[in-house]
């Protein structure tokens, strides 16, 4: 039999599995470069679109099965196999060269995942299985491949694979599928994000974990720590079950706290808002008890060969703040660059991207296309409450010629007899340590502040979060970022206007106790973490919290803060600490 192993992996989706693994394949993109004779050029087109028309059909029903982010994830799928350009291309080549479809098609998409597996941006290489299972759908069609392995499941079982695609994760049936394990991945991958939906256990980023299962072994899945037991002992598993069902219990007391406001037990209330990327996912919104989007991303409408049109912005945003209702959507304008590829909208190559041309300023130098979103935000905020909020600040100037650019636009639809919001609300990131030290200053030119912890972070430490030779100083909770924080907020309340943090560290419900007692006055945060952090807000007097900020900004070192707060809420939040295993 057997010893008992324990992998680390990267916990992306809460809770604890206990199953027999399941072992399943990886769909190929490559098809042999089979020659076609001229007279079968046209008919192999045909057969192209006959197979991006089937996969189009799919995602569609996919989208509308789904909610939340889960939707929107799919949408962005139709949205790539909907870029007239990139198919053209495949068709072109197709007619010159005269080599199967299928060849070309999937050679044309290994090309672009290669140029994601390189970004450093964790995101956007979390993207890569996205744009697999785009191009995995089209070639199952193109070779009359089999893709619904995992919906025929007949019993329970952990599903453990290299990868997995995010349709292989939506056939999932959580009945059947009661957790799973990847080699790849990461927290902010869309199959993370499925799971998290589907409310399945998963550790991703295991290595080649998947090459010592057999079929059948017993796993416990730990999705709360990041670890896969491998054939655990009766006492690990004994132990693992009480776990499970304090979990259970968890959920259920989380489940009841949809419906409240996130004000602590002396009244001081903090608007509790979700970060999004995809309008479908402000159903999830709601469903986890937030209010309002205080972060939209947009860069995922430019992730495609033509840039998005003004009324095709126009409508991604207004479908979001329609959904919203009276809640405030802060839309951030494109944060392009550093290492983010788009379309046919070429960077310039940098030594140093994430310190080059990038948000604001890619923008302020491109004012025509940063014209054209600001005129769809515009247009959407005739429909709700919106908020403008640009990305990347370092002086004041930069804020003074981004609000040139709105009025322009404004001015642009008055003439035009086009509807908005003529007090829609303008702020700014602060996520460059010269936007925190000019605080004072930056805050009499906008309306709020949201503090991007996970960059200013990064700029604040020098490090860079995903390099693993320096990620373990990366600690949201350093004294100096906290300061940065502090002075942020204290600025932004002299000059009267309100302010918000939409960095990961957000939903950390240690840190939670330190940002409240910090004043801010909104956290955003993925709306999978919003009942956890209502908890702690729900349950830590605002007296308290002052007092834990102060006696944090104290402590020396960020090893020092992290098990100050930990210690913390481990008291007061015994809940939110389960006891795990060694």
């Amino acid at each position: 039999m057997r010893s008992e192993q324990r992998i680390k992996g990267v916990g992306v989706s809460p809770g604890v599995a206990i199953g027999k693994a399941f072992l399943f394949g990886v769909d190929e993109l490559k098809a042999p470069p089979k020659r076609i004779p001229p007279e079968g050029v046209e008919r192999e087109i045909e057969d192209f679109h006959l197979a991006v028309s089937r996969a189009k059909e799919e995602l569609t029903k996919l989208k509308e099965s789904s909610y939340g982010e889960v939707a929107g994830i799919f949408g962005a799928h139709l949205l790539m196999l909907e870029d007239p350009v990139f198919l053209q291309e495949i068709e072109e080549e197709v007619r010159k060269k005269r080599i199967s479809v299928a060849h070309v098609f999937g050679r044309r998409m290994e090309e672009i995942i290669s140029h994601f597996q390189n970004l450093d941006d964790e995101h956007f290489r979390g993207r890569v299985a996205d744009i697999r299972d785009v191009g995995a759908r089209v070639m199952a069609h193109l070779l009359g491949t089999e893709r619904d392995v995992l919906a025929k499941l007949k019993e329970e079982v952990i599903v453990v694979a290299h990868d997995l695609s995010p349709s292989d994760t939506a056939q999932m049936r959580k009945e059947r599928v009661i957790g799973f394990v990847t080699d790849l991945g990461g927290r902010t991958s869309h199959t993370a994000i499925m799971a998290r939906s589907l409310e399945i256990p998963a550790v991703v980023g295991t290595g080649r974990l998947s090459e010592g299962v057999e079929p059948g072994d017993t796993l416990i899945v730990d999705g709360q720590k990041g670890i896969v037991i491998l054939s655990p002992s009766k006492a690990t598993l004994k132990e693992y079950e009480g776990i499970r069902a304090r979990l259970i219990h968890l959920e259920e007391t989380l489940a009841g706290l949809r419906e409240l406001p996130a004000v602590t037990p002396d009244g001081r209330r903090v608007e509790l808002s979700a970060n999004i990327e995809a309008a479908e996912e402000t159903e999830e919104i709601a469903r986890k008890g937030g209010f309002g989007v205080g972060l939209f991303r947009t860069e995922y409408l430019f992730m495609r060969e033509t840039l998005p049109t003004e009324d095709e912005q126009f409508g991604v945003y207004s479908q979001v703040v329609r959904s919203c209702g009276e809640c405030l959507v802060i839309i951030r304008t494109v944060d392009l660059g550093g290492d983010k590829f788009v379309s046919r909208f070429r960077l310039p190559q940098e030594v140093n991207p994430f310190l080059g041309w990038r948000g604001i300023r890619l923008c302020l130098h491109n004012r025509k296309f940063f014209k054209v979103q600001l005129r769809a935000i515009l247009r959407a905020s005739a429909y709700g409450k919106v908020g403008i909020m640009f990305p990347m600040v370092s002086d004041v100037e930069e804020i003074r010629e981004a609000k040139k650019v709105v009025e322009e636009a404004k001015e642009e639809l008055r003439n035009q007899g086009i509807e908005f919001d003529e007090k829609v609300q303008i702020g700014m990131m602060v996520e460059v340590p010269s936007a925190a030290i000019l605080a004072d200053l930056m805050a009499q030119e906008v309306d709020f502040f949201s503090i991007g912890t996970n960059d200013l972070t990064q700029y604040c430490l020098a490090v860079d979060r995903v390099n693993p030779n320096v990620s373990y100083l990366y600690e949201p909770l350093h004294p100096a970022v906290l300061k940065l924080i502090k002075r942020t907020v204290e600025a932004g309340h002299r000059r009267g206007i309100w302010v918000g943090l939409c960095g990961e560290v957000g939903a950390d419900p240690a840190a939670v106790i330190a940002l409240l007692g910090l004043g801010l006055d909104e956290l955003s945060v993925s709306p999978v973490a919003i009942p956890r952090v209502k908890l702690v807000i729900r349950g830590t007097a605002y007296s308290l919290a002052q007092k834990v900020a102060k006696e944090a900004l104290e402590i020396p070192t960020p090893q020092g803060v992290r098990e100050y707060l930990n210690s913390l809420l481990k008291n007061n939040f015994p809940q939110l600490n389960l006891v795990h295993p060694r």
